[in-house]
């Protein structure tokens, strides 16, 4: 019989709900227990497919081609596990559900409510998934933050489920505790409220998380373990951090995971974390390090590439190196120029995205680090807009392009598959999910993967049009990935150049702490030598002596959870 750890937030959003519930699962997993971890999400889409990056930051894209939370990604990373669709629900899906089934008559006349219907259908894919996962303990983390209307109907059904299952659910409530530095002190009442809210919709939480940017003293602790009816050991403090991958040392010093297998009664081993704490360290002493900079154009909301920085972190870190991420705004890039916008860095990376603006400025990047000899990673767009490049400055078509900006086009090199022409909604109508892929012996992507085939996972709706292929091939571009079982370009290169590979996956997805993507780290590797031979090994000798803690971006400012920024609504 699997238990259950509910998640739930309160005060404000981008406490770091995410990483709480993937950090407990990594501690957890460490003891030896099976886990698995579910995302219910209440708003209305029946998943973010079609929402903008601006509201809702990077779409995470599962195996089975599920367009899914950014916590997802997290929980993937820190579980070293794949999920599936059914580990991500949202009321859309719910309510979509109960719809259809209101329309064949299957409520055989019954007016169809929140309670029991909306309750229940929630309850149906929480017990489902703990089931056909035979997991031990099922960590469910719920969007938003209590109070919220249409987080209501999920908290209500995980209420009822605590009534159902007694014993076998626990809840962790993470919440803020707020320094004032005018005052010099911490405030306590914001999680009291918080608590209270709760409390007042039928649940006591078990366990408080308390998000702070200091740690917590006893005293602090004590007065809102007596205000929030939990006992002072179970108010465990959660203060910044320099990385989100300190977290579960930080939890598990805080008594987190015994707590919970205690709450549980479930009998465990004490976790085994030296690989993990090995892994923090290499985060923490990189020793050298490189700037990238990352051609996009949602570059002022960096959860829109979420697992491309984490991507930087793993294969830094395998590195022993810390990747500086430079921000470039694609549309910067056309009035400012390729010259002033990427100067002096080690690598250019151009990420997926939809939509024209930009476009010229990721073209112009490709350009620059073609003709300058930097190395160039493209992602999905990263690729189409490499392979426009091409056809323009190398080949002489001025006025090629992709048929997603230019539908007259001379030259519609990048286009829709055939298949595709038509298709109105937008939604899951992409490709999406795991596909196989062929490798060219003895290209870049086959000696950096070290394989002669891999499955990664895509989310695009245009593809490499092969009416273009001979020529573009005649030329010097190589094609060094073809889809298994259908006649698709994957990956290209250019082998008289440093490293300039494009692929039309998503390599930053699987991307693991204890299993880097390979591209990455080979990409990384890239950009350190292009820097020791354009600054010297001196320069990298002083780097190594006076290396700081985080490599990935920027050293955060943000929550110790890695929390998602403010959406656009909330700023």
């Amino acid at each position: 019989m699997p238990k259950y750890v509910v998640v739930t937030g309160g005060v404000v959003s981008s406490l770091g709900k995410g990483i709480a519930a993937a950090s407990l699962g990594l501690l957890l997993k460490a003891r030896g227990l099976r886990v698995t971890l579910q995302k219910l999400d209440p708003y209305l889409n029946v998943d973010p497919g079609t929402m903008s990056p601006f509201q809702h930051g990077e779409v995470f894209v599962t195996d089975d081609g599920a367009e899914s939370d950014l916590d997802l990604g997290h929980y993937e990373r820190f579980t070293n596990t794949s999920v599936t669709r059914s580990h991500n629900v949202t009321a859309g899906q719910v309510y979509d559900t109960i719809l259809s089934k209101e329309r064949r008559g299957d409520y055989l006349g019954r007016t169809v409510q929140v309670i029991p219907h909306v309750t229940d259908e929630i309850k149906r894919r929480i017990t489902n998934l703990a089931l056909t996962s035979q997991a031990d303990v099922a960590i469910i983390e719920i969007g938003g933050t209590v109070g919220d209307i249409e987080s209501l109907p999920f908290l209500e059904a995980v209420r009822q489920l605590r009534l159902e299952l007694r014993r076998d659910v626990l809840f962790v409530h993470v919440t803020l505790v707020p320094y004032l530095k005018v005052a010099g002190e911490v405030k306590t009442k914001p999680t009291q409220h918080s608590v209270r809210e709760l409390r007042e919709i039928g649940i006591q939480p078990d366990i408080l998380l308390c998000r702070s940017e200091v740690s917590l003293d006893s005293e602090v602790r004590e007065k809102i373990a007596l205000f929030c009816n939990v006992p002072t050991e179970a108010v465990i403090g959660a203060a910044d951090r320099s990385s989100i991958y300190e977290v579960p040392l930080m939890f598990h010093e805080g008594g987190l995971d015994s707590l919970v297998v205690q709450g549980l009664g479930l009998d465990t081993d004490a976790p085994d974390l030296r690989v993990w704490a090995d892994f923090v360290s290499r985060v923490r002493e990189p020793g050298k390090e490189c700037e990238i900079a990352v051609v996009g154009k949602y570059t002022h909301v960096r959860d829109a590439y979420k697992s491309i920085v984490e991507a930087f972190v793993h294969a830094g870190a395998a590195n022993r190196a810390r990747v500086r991420v430079r921000w470039v705004e694609a549309g910067d890039l056309e009035t400012h120029g390729a010259a002033e916008s990427l100067a002096e860095v080690d690598g250019v990376l151009v990420p997926g995205g939809f939509g024209e603006r930009g476009i010229e400025g990721k073209i112009e990047a490709a350009r620059h680090a073609r003709e300058r000899g930097i190395p160039y990673f493209g992602l999905c767009l990263g690729l189409q807009v490499a392979t426009i490049e091409f056809a323009r400055h190398v080949v002489g078509w001025q006025e090629a392009h992709s048929s997603e900006f230019d539908a007259h086009a001379a030259q519609k090199v990048i286009d829709l598959m055939a298949d595709q022409e038509g298709i109105s909604e937008k939604g899951g109508t992409m490709r999406l999910g795991s596909y196989r892929c062929a490798l060219k012996p003895g290209s870049l992507a086959a000696r950096a993967y070290g394989r002669s085939e891999v499955e990664e996972r895509h989310r695009h709706r245009y593809e490499f049009n092969n009416k273009y292929a001979a020529q573009l091939q005649s030329r010097g571009l190589v094609f060094s990935g073809r889809c298994v079982g259908r006649d698709l370009i994957e990956i290209v290169e250019l082998p008289d150049h440093p490293w300039f590979m494009a692929v039309q996956f998503h390599p930053e997805f699987k991307s693991r702490p204890h299993d880097p993507h390979p591209l990455f780290v080979d990409f990384v590797r890239a950009a350190l030598e292009r820097r020791r031979a354009r600054l010297g090994s001196d320069a990298l000798t002083r780097e190594e002596a006076g290396s700081g803690t985080q490599p990935g971006a920027e050293p955060p400012t943000g929550p110790v959870a890695g929390a998602r920024a403010p959406n656009r609504r909330d700023v």
